[in-house]
């Protein structure tokens, strides 16, 4: 099993942080009761710029989730298409060649799902196998990638496809001013990326999928997710995040590598999810290793921010593209996102 090729998208709006700032002031006028605030917690973010969905002023005239999950809908599948044919490009595969499609997002909902609708944009195989995916969050990209590898362990002739689309700034909310939300409006960006994973059977080239992961926390539903209403999603965003990663990554790392007969030593290259800047510290210091051996991480974060489920795939697409490690080497790829659970992916190039 391998991952043979990896793309992404992003809308045509990009703009700077203090741009963004000074817009979510105006935009939460008088309901903030610092407004100045926001330009520290902005700074902490460590990000230069985010992509968005939608022109600065559809943000301040939306006035219904409907309106907003259209627009996820309308822009999710164009990036969708996007990503998911430079992934095939970059594999060297038509779309018909897809056996499977796995399409994963926490921003928006759509019946039929965004996988259905890209049959018809993109002639993919009517016979595909579909599996749209919401709830993961952040670890969909990496448990994405697992679940597409259970497919082709069992059909090794078959080339399966992963795609995340997530718009998280459609989730913006006027009357949300809690310090989480506040945090997220300054975080999260909009993006798409895809991956696709083969079978042993095809002879394509990228990075064996040696072995995978899944890991569930008991009790700890509080930590991140969405509060539903009629206006939306509503952000869970505990500080508890960092503490979680620091309490759990490294012995986590060391089991699944131990299962290897591996150590972390063992690891030359860490595929990581892009949290924020507390949660890239506290992966540092759980797995014992410096900041600069998540510098994909950290470049992914200054120049889009989070983007949830598609933040470790574009991490994924640095590597492919600029820091690709010599064969042979070990790479763990991970994610940690509502539940709170964690999925980690070794591979070897």
């Amino acid at each position: 099993m391998r991952i043979v090729g990896v793309g992404s998208a992003f809308p045509r709006h990009y703009y700077k942080q203090e741009v963004l700032v000074q817009t979510l002031k105006h935009f939460w006028r008088d309901r903030l009761p610092k407004p100045e605030a926001l330009e520290r917690l902005g700074e902490r973010m460590t990000v230069e710029g985010r992509y968005l969905a939608r022109p600065l002023d559809f943000y301040e005239n939306l006035q219904t989730w409907g309106e907003a999950n259209n627009a996820w809908i309308e822009v999710g599948l164009e990036l969708g298409e996007q990503a998911l044919c430079r992934a095939l490009v970059s594999a060297g595969l038509q779309p018909r060649d897809l056996g499977a499609i796995i399409v994963t997002s926490v921003t928006g909902i759509a019946a039929p799902s965004l996988d259905a609708r890209l049959i018809n944009r993109m002639g993919l195989s009517p016979n595909i196998r579909r599996t749209p995916i919401f709830g993961l969050g952040c670890v969909a990209g990496a448990a994405g990638i697992s679940r597409a590898a259970d497919f082709v362990r069992g059909c090794p002739d078959q080339a399966a496809a992963l795609l995340s689309v997530e718009l998280c700034s459609l989730t913006l909310q006027r009357d949300d001013i809690s310090k989480a939300h506040l945090i997220s409006s300054l975080l999260f960006g909009d993006g798409a990326a895809a991956a696709i994973i083969t079978g042993s059977s095809l002879e394509l080239s990228g990075p064996e999928i040696i072995a995978t992961k899944s890991i569930f926390y008991p009790d700890s539903e509080h930590v991140m997710g969405w509060n539903i209403s009629e206006k939306g999603f509503h952000i869970v965003l505990s500080p508890d995040v960092p503490k979680v990663v620091l309490r759990h990554m490294g012995q986590d790392v060391d089991e699944f590598l131990g299962e290897q007969g591996l150590a972390r030593s063992s690891i030359g290259s860490w595929i990581m999810h892009t949290g924020g800047p507390k949660v890239l510290k506290a992966t540092a210091t759980a797995l014992g290793i410096e900041e600069t051996d998540l510098q994909a991480s950290w470049d992914c974060l200054r120049k889009v921010g989070n983007i949830s489920s598609t933040s470790v795939l574009l991490v994924l697409e640095d590597v492919f593209r600029n820091r690709r490690p010599v064969p042979g080497t070990w790479s763990v790829l991970a994610a940690m996102g509502p539940g709170f659970c964690a999925e980690l992916i070794l591979l070897r190039w």
